[in-house]
């Protein structure tokens, strides 16, 4: 079966939102290690808040230089959950139709690798509450943004994880990994 990794980039204040504040840190280790995750996922699942930061970026980025990540994120499989979109430009998306944690059981089930999934709003509530999300892993960065935290929307989810990973970089950046604690 295959793992659904959240992947999200957070500031000390627990804001996750447009995280332009993660390019002074997004370094060697961090493109090494952004660069195993994407190895290792042959797809993703995002919001439609997430899908269109994304697909407004990405397709400006030169997918002929390695380090930019374009020519995975313009190429790979996208599933996008959402009520309103319905034919999605961005190359290689479908929209996820029908409940969101059975298709996601369905896109578990199919042969692959990783299904990555970028931010934490409401697409990963609903997950969590399922028990679908196999690890999260917040890129923790040395900065304070001011705004919503990354708690807002998870008032009334309740889920134990246990650490699996810690990763501190020479920039400040701290990436640790969990994954869901046995009942």
């Amino acid at each position: 079966m295959r793992k659904l990794i959240n992947s999200t980039y957070i500031t000390l204040d627990g804001v996750i939102e447009n995280p332009a504040w993660t390019s002074p840190y997004f370094d060697e280790e961090a493109m090494e290690f952004a660069g195993m995750q994407t190895d290792n996922a042959d797809a993703l699942i995002m919001g439609r808040v997430t899908y269109d930061g994304m697909s407004a970026a990405w397709p400006l980025q030169d997918e002929s230089d390695p380090t930019t990540g374009a020519a995975y994120f313009n190429h790979v499989k996208k599933y996008v959950v959402s009520r309103t979109l319905t034919d999605p430009a961005w190359n290689n998306s479908e929209v996820l139709q029908g409940d969101l944690v059975e298709e996601v059981r369905r896109l578990k089930a199919q042969e692959g690798r990783d299904i990555l999934q970028y931010g934490y709003g409401s697409v990963t509530t609903q997950l969590v509450k399922a028990g679908l999300v196999d690890e999260v892993r917040f890129w923790i960065c040395p900065v304070i943004e001011g705004g919503d935290s990354v708690s807002t929307p998870l008032k009334d989810v309740k889920a134990a994880f246990e650490l699996i990973d810690t990763r501190v970089h020479k920039s400040g950046v701290i990436i640790v990994s969990y994954r869901p604690k046995a009942s």
